[in-house]
Formats: C-alpha cells, sequence, structure tokens
C-alpha cells in the first residue's frame, strides 16, 4: 500500500486500557464513521496472538474503507494478520530490517522524539513519521520529554516525509498542530477515551477541516 498523506489526518492510535476486549472493535467502528483515516493497534501487553487476532478483527470493520491499519511494534502480527503495515520506535526492531521483513507494499511508520532522531530517518525504509510527544499524555506514562509547538515545528521543518503528530492533543489544538505543517494529528484518549467515539471524531475532523478548508 502507497502511503497517501490525507490518511494521516486523523490518526487514531488504540489503547486497551480504553477499549478494552470487545469495546475496541466497537470504538474503531465508530471512529470511523465518525471520520478516522488511520488505525494503529496498540496495546504493549498483549501476546503476538492477541494482536493478530484483534487486527484480524479490525480488518474486518475497515474492509472497503482504504483506511490503513498498522501494528505497533509487533512484526510478527503484522505479518501474520496481513495488516497494512508497522508502526516502529527507536527501540524497537530497525527500520531495515522492518523493510526487509515487510516488504516495499507495507506502510512503516517510526516515531521521532528529537530533531536529530528526524534528520536521521531513513526514507528508503520508512514512509512517515510519528512527532511527538507535543503534550504530556497519561496513556503513555514512559514518554520522553514533551516537544511543545515549537519542538514540533523544528522536526516537521527537518522531515523529508509526511508527519503526523501526537501526544496530549485534543480539538482545540488542531489548528496549531497543522499550522507546523504537520500532516496530520493522532490521538488516543481524545477518541477512545470518550463516551461517544463517533462524535469525537467527528468533531476532531471539523476542527482539522476548519483549518484547512477541506471536507472530510
Amino acid at each position: 500500500m502507497a502511503l497517501k498523506t490525507d490518511s494521516l489526518r486523523l490518526y487514531l492510535v488504540t489503547d486497551p486500557s480504553l477499549c478494552p476486549g470487545p469495546r475496541l472493535v466497537e470504538t474503531v467502528a465508530a471512529a470511523v464513521r465518525g471520520g478516522v483515516t488511520f488505525v494503529q493497534l496498540r496495546d504493549k501487553d498483549a501476546s503476538t496472538r492477541d494482536r493478530i487476532e484483534a487486527a484480524c478483527a479490525l480488518k474486518g470493520v475497515l474492509a472497503g474503507t482504504g483506511i490503513p491499519l498498522v501494528i505497533n511494534d509487533d512484526l510478527d502480527a503484522a505479518l501474520a494478520a496481513d495488516v497494512d503495515g508497522i508502526h516502529i520506535g527507536q527501540e524497537d526492531v530497525s527500520p531495515d530490517i522492518a523493510r526487509h521483513r515487510l516488504g516495499h507494499g507495507k506502510l512503516i511508520g517510526l516515531s521521532c522524539e528529537t530533531t536529530v532522531q528526524v534528520a536521521a530517518a531513513n526514507v528508503d525504509f520508512v514512509d512517515y513519521l510519528g512527532l511527538g510527544t507535543v503534550f504530556a499524555t497519561s496513556t503513555k506514562a514512559d514518554h520522553k520529554p514533551t516537544i511543545g509547538l515549537i519542538g514540533l515545528s523544528e522536526m516537521v521543518r527537518l522531515a523529508k516525509i509526511p508527519t503526523v503528530a501526537i501526544g496530549g492533543l485534543k480539538k482545540e489544538h488542531a489548528a496549531d498542530i497543522l499550522k507546523t505543517g504537520c500532516d496530520g494529528i493522532a490521538v488516543v484518549y481524545a477518541i477512545c477515551g470518550q463516551p461517544d467515539p463517533e462524535q469525537a471524531a467527528r468533531d476532531l475532523g471539523r476542527a482539522i477541516q476548519s483549518r484547512n478548508g477541506t471536507f472530510l
């Protein structure tokens, strides 16, 4: 799958503590109805088998939508479930190994926390960069120091491939994030932690729409 930059516009990262068990599929289905454009399955404590099962269930939800589905970190699960790719951190499997195993038909996203990491990202192996943590967030307790909007702007300026911002983002941040040149915003709690994920996604989409003048 070739990455369409627009698909990064509203990027959902799942969280097992906010949408456990069957609520995962329900939450993602609702978020898709609300306008989510990309989904990352993230469950750091699950087994590969559980990630495969969850990914297959989400593939059913996303079938025919054109919305990419990637798995956080787990190459074996990504291959077995035949999802659209993988998202990795700086301490996970290296991008070159991930590309070798996945081939060139899959997406690879890479988290970057510093300008040095952005500059070092190899565009031969990576399709997009996840930049952050922008603001403090409770959904990732071990995150590195926050970069804020100034740090985000510096990272975007150095990036040679599409970017998505992550970390404590809400609808009121959409305009400022997009002003930095970032291609989209990634959220966890702003959708998964809301009583109505569909409406939450729709509100986020409208905030993005009002900034760039396009319709979701």
